[in-house]
């Protein structure tokens, strides 16, 4: 899809996902890390409510917010993979392709669909980076480095903070986030100023 950085937000902003994490996978490398990422590629990890969205609703999300790398080859950081847990997702994913490739002749779609292996969670400053960057907020919250990877109110916000979601499923979620009334006030504030806007890096 791109920059994990702004698919993070896309689908944290997304109803039904729990937790999102970025790192790597997809390669060989022992413990990569952005500065020494070897043949693997960013990935986003997401834990969501199959009673919600569906894999394949995630999916739709996949192949329609794409900020490069779709159908033009690129260095392998940034290439466009789908990583599958089972034979019904790898089925599904499979699926997909096919029916997203009709809509794309004469281009041919480059993304490849391996099976999940060793994810390695990537440095803290990636973590939530939307959300990160709003540092008063951030300190408030009181997140460290385990939250940020694991709480589901720092996946929603940073998905609301950079205006995905919008401004109605927000207000309809804000009382369920255990926020004070000043932070209520601020994202909220800041889901108006972003709603719509684009999310790459």
């Amino acid at each position: 899809m791109g920059c994990f950085w702004g698919a993070e937000s896309l689908f944290g902003g997304t109803l039904g996902i729990l937790r999102t994490t970025v790192g790597y996978e997809g390669g060989s490398k022992d413990s990569p890390t952005y500065r020494s990422l070897g043949d693997h590629t960013e990935v986003l990890e997401i834990d969501y409510d199959p009673k919600t969205i569906s894999f394949k609703q995630l999916l739709d999300l996949f192949w329609n917010n794409h900020e490069y790398g779709l159908t033009n080859p690129i260095k392998r950081q940034y290439m466009s993979l789908i990583l599958y847990h089972d034979d019904e997702q790898k089925k599904i994913a499979e699926e997909s392709i096919v029916e997203e490739q009709k809509k794309r002749v004469p281009e041919k779609i480059i993304t490849e669909i391996l099976p999940k292996g060793k994810f390695y969670p990537a440095e803290d400053y990636h973590q939530k980076y939307r959300l990160q960057g709003h540092k008063d907020l951030a300190e408030t919250l009181n997140l460290d480095a385990k939250l940020l990877r694991t709480s589901y109110v720092a996946t929603k916000l940073n998905g609301y903070l950079a205006g995905v979601g919008g401004v109605k499923q927000f207000k309809e979620e804000i009382d369920t986030l255990g926020l004070t009334p000043s932070q209520k006030e601020y994202c909220l504030y800041q889901v108006e100023q972003n709603e719509g806007m684009g999310l790459y890096c």
